[in-house]
């Protein structure tokens, strides 16, 4: 099987089921930003020392596969009776793998920054990938896709899921989070002159 097609030299492309859309249609942005987080993902496996966390990572990539296909079918297609849809369990999954996470974790009592050991810095930087997803499967909506609560629900929890996995990351390699630390504007001192 060749790699390339042609197909989408005049940039349209196919959503699974055949119709053909242009390559910057909303549907497409919104499994297309799945994709990225995807690969961002890998990156981040890639980065953590931990193996049950790169496991649990490994688990997510598949999720977002499936996620993908089910942005990439809209339900009037026939391809829809091939795929799995995105379901209320796998956020019920996510929600008990944060707990159980978090338990392991010291109470946050500040904002941190995404920093720590690399791992962490890769899942941090996923999160802020996730959240675009999230963003675009919301604008694909809005622009009238037919795309179900559970997706969203999905990428919503899947960006808190990425920020406690995230300090899970340096938790398990012994690194500290990295608290944020506001600049706060100095006063003159009485007899400082002002500019």
């Amino acid at each position: 099987m060749k790699i390339y097609t042609r197909s989408g030299d005049a940039g349209q492309t196919s959503l699974f089921g055949g119709r053909r859309v242009s390559k910057a249609h909303s549907r497409v942005r919104a499994y297309g930003a799945v994709d990225e987080l995807n690969a961002a993902l890998g990156v981040a496996a890639a980065a953590v020392d931990d193996a049950d966390l790169r496991q649990d990572i490994a688990r997510v990539q598949s999720r977002l596969f499936d996620l993908g296909a089910d942005l990439a079918t809209p339900p009037d297609a026939e391809a829809s009776k091939h795929i799995v849809r995105t379901r209320s369990e796998w956020v019920a999954s996510i929600e008990a793998e944060i707990d159980a996470m978090e338990a392991r974790l010291e109470p946050l009592r500040t904002f941190i920054l995404p920093a720590g050991c690399a791992g962490s810095a890769a899942l941090h930087f996923a999160r802020t990938v996730c959240r675009r997803a999230e963003r675009r499967v919301i604008l694909a909506r809005e622009e009238g896709e037919e795309i179900s609560d559970e997706a969203l629900r999905f990428l919503n929890r899947l960006s808190d899921w990425l920020f406690v996995a995230a300090r899970t990351a340096n938790a398990r390699a012994g690194v500290a989070d990295v608290a944020w630390s506001p600049e706060r504007e100095e006063k003159p001192s009485a007899g400082t002159p002002s500019h």
